[in-house]
């Protein structure tokens, strides 16, 4: 027997929130390869947004993975999972009046899309983390591409399982030309052209 789900609406709207945060919500959505600096960005533009009293909230890739989606390995459709699930929490966010960034690698362009569509029109900005391969290998801290390449992990995104790059991000960062600083100040540029800081912010 299929239960009934309704919905519950509560009094206090996402606008209230907006108004009382003095700051639109949205998601921004870092994605890129493995290594191309993701997290970095995310953290760095939080910690910016954060002093200039934006409320704000980072979901990383592993974090997630250790925590909310530690059941899910890394198949495709356990990678489609992953990033649907990821997609509904942003969303409370957005709905709560946070701007949440998500660091996650996201590497197939329907996922993505799919997340887009929870929320409304604006409020998914898509951060597209450029980055050539072989300087994501230099950067890898963690050693996964070597890992990859000695056939210890399956399925690694950029190595033996594709990376469908974004058709037209919101924003565009390559992270191999410019600083960590540069990329952040252009972000918070384009959030301000975009209007999601209120008046006074």
């Amino acid at each position: 027997m299929n239960r009934v789900l309704v919905p519950q609406k509560g009094f206090i709207t996402k606008s209230d929130r907006q108004g009382l945060n003095g700051h639109r919500s949205a998601i921004l959505w870092f994605t890129g390869l493995p290594s191309s600096g993701k997290s970095t960005l995310a953290c760095h533009l939080e910690e910016r947004l954060f002093r200039r009293g934006v409320r704000t909230f980072v979901l990383d890739g592993d974090n997630i993975r250790a925590g909310l989606n530690k059941d899910l390995v890394f198949s495709a459709v356990d990678r489609e999972e992953n990033i649907r699930r990821i997609g509904e929490v942003a969303k409370l966010f957005v709905d709560a009046g946070i701007m949440v960034m998500t660091a996650f690698i996201s590497p197939y362009r329907k996922d993505r899309a799919f997340v887009r569509n929870l929320v409304e029109r604006d409020e998914f900005i898509e951060i597209y983390v450029k980055c050539p391969l072989g300087i994501c290998e230099q950067r890898d801290v963690k050693g996964l591409y070597r890992m990859a390449k000695q056939g210890l992990i399956q399925r690694f995104t950029g190595f033996d399982d594709p990376y469908e790059e974004p058709d037209h991000p919101e924003y565009l960062v390559q992270s191999d030309r410019i600083t960590v600083e540069e990329s952040i100040e252009g972000i918070i540029s384009y959030l301000e052209e975009k209007g999601l800081f209120m008046s006074g912010d």
